[in-house]
């Protein structure tokens, strides 16, 4: 099964977790949303298509040009009066030019366009890739946020009982007011952490909003990863032959090759074949005797060649062999950086799956210990304040729980975008058909007509305007 299917079928799976909540939502429902409605994606689409012009606009060059111009002339005034001087007349003239030798100036842009629009796909393809890590990030931060809001809340619960009872032992004489005061400042801190905790809350979900276009519901837990590495070294291997920035790299420095060789062609002649036809009607202003019209054509070859132009030239011949170097440059720095992005996120994968283990070692623990702390208390034993210390530690324990969870699938969709496979066409996404960049390329590339235009740009990113603002509320789908 091709890794496509199996990621495509995991993503479908999360969709059976909770069949009772008719209004939950998948990671799946969230890229494709994204997918459909972001607007930082659907401006690369835009702009791509913009890069995609480039290549017939290269090749209009070296194509032929027809133009014809017209004239009316009136003859208001003559110092001088000759039998042929026409009162007024009107002209008109055709020109034909095509070129014949250019100093392979067309080929070299033609050739240099095909390669950058082939960047700005793969270009496209990061974009995406990028879009999708943030919503998955997006995703994975409003699950950890409930999930600690719902901790904090209990805690806070917890406390005010605890409260209450260690008032109630104090009255009857059990306690002492420190016991009292030590309570009221750990409740009093807790509800301070638990409006930090909404409030990050609501921050996680606007930003949601942000990316996907619409509120997070009753999100489900995503599904796990498929086919992520086994060792730093596969990721770097799979990253080298598939990331999109790479790519990118690579076909930009063959554009930039291309560029030399049309900076060159600005030292060698030209060449055109041209003709032109040209009418006169005298507009029966001249004496009966002469012709009413007169007509002409020529036909010919135009050359041109450079003797000196300044060094311009040979500047611009330099300039393209800098950016070609810089190009080449830029293509190993990005080459760094894929392999050190691969590697780090490994490391951040598996340091999150560690610290998953660990924790949930912590939490068992620490629940462990706060019953037998529990019962210590009741019988004397222990105090208030260490009943205190473990609700603290184990609701610690709790959130270094779900946060290593949120790392370990962040970390692992990182390290899945990092080897170049976390765009649409690897998730199996099914909210339609997948964008293909090359469709409006072979479209463009082949029209040659002077008057030809798509219709009227229109949005086609969803608004969050009229979305209603984010609530800490846990126990009910979030307004939208």
């Amino acid at each position: 099964m091709s890794q496509r299917k199996k990621l495509g079928l995991l993503l479908a799976a999360s969709a059976l977790c909770l069949p009772s909540q008719i209004w939950a939502e998948t990671l799946r429902d969230a890229l494709v949303n994204a997918y459909n409605s972001n607007p930082t994606l659907m401006a690369a689409r835009a702009g791509q298509r913009a890069n995609d012009e480039n290549v017939p606009i290269a090749r209009a060059t070296g194509l032929p040009g027809v133009s014809v111009s017209g004239a009316f002339t009136e003859n208001v005034h003559s110092s001088t009066v000759t039998l042929g001087t026409p009162d007024r007349f009107a002209s008109g003239v055709a020109n034909l030019s095509v070129p014949i030798f250019l100093g392979g100036a067309v080929s070299n842009s033609v050739n240099s366009a095909k390669a950058r629009v082939e960047a700005g796909q793969a270009d496209l393809r990061s974009t995406e890739a990028t879009v999708f890590t943030n919503v998955v990030a997006a995703y994975m931060d409003v699950i950890r946020a409930q999930a600690i809001v719902d901790l904090n809340r209990k805690q806070v619960g917890v406390l005010t009982v605890n409260l209450e009872a260690t008032r109630d032992r104090f009255e009857v004489g059990d306690l002492t007011r420190t016991d009292v005061a030590q309570s009221e400042a750990r409740l009093a801190f807790a509800k301070a952490q638990l409006q930090q905790a909404e409030a990050l809350l609501i921050s996680t979900r606007e930003n949601y909003v942000q990316l996907v276009g619409s509120a997070p519901d009753a999100l489900e837990t995503p599904p796990p990863l498929p086919n992520l590495p086994s060792t730093p070294d596969s990721a770097v291997a799979v990253a080298l032959k598939n990331n999109p920035d790479l790519q990118s790299a690579s076909r930009v420095r063959d554009a930039a090759r291309f560029d030399v060789g049309a900076a060159r062609a600005t030292r060698l002649p030209k060449l055109y074949a041209v003709g032109s036809s040209s009418y006169v009607d005298y507009l029966n202003t001249l004496p009966g005797t002469l012709p009413g019209s007169s007509k002409s054509t020529t036909a010919g070859a135009q050359l041109t060649i450079p003797i000196f132009q300044g060094g311009g030239p040979s500047a611009r011949i330099r300039q393209a062999q800098a950016r070609q170097s810089q190009a080449i440059e830029r293509e190993i720095a990005v080459e760094r950086g894929v392999i050190a992005s691969a590697r780090s996120a490994f490391a951040n994968w598996q340091a999150s799956n560690q610290v998953i283990k660990s924790a949930q070692i912590a939490v068992d623990a620490s629940t462990l210990a706060l019953e037998g702390v529990r019962a210590e208390n009741s019988v004397g034993t222990r105090t208030i304040l260490d009943v205190l210390n473990a609700e603290r530690e184990l609701l610690n324990a709790q959130v270094e729980l779900v946060t290593a969870q949120r790392n370990s699938y962040v970390a692992g969709f990182q390290l899945l975008a990092a080897m170049g496979q976390a765009e649409a066409r690897n998730l199996g996404l099914d909210g339609g058909p997948l964008y293909d960049p090359t469709v409006n390329y072979r479209r463009v590339k082949s029209i040659y007509w002077d008057w030809d235009q798509d219709p009227k740009p229109t949005a086609k990113a969803t608004r969050t305007v009229d979305s209603k603002a984010q609530t800490s509320d846990i126990s009910a789908p979030p307004a939208k």
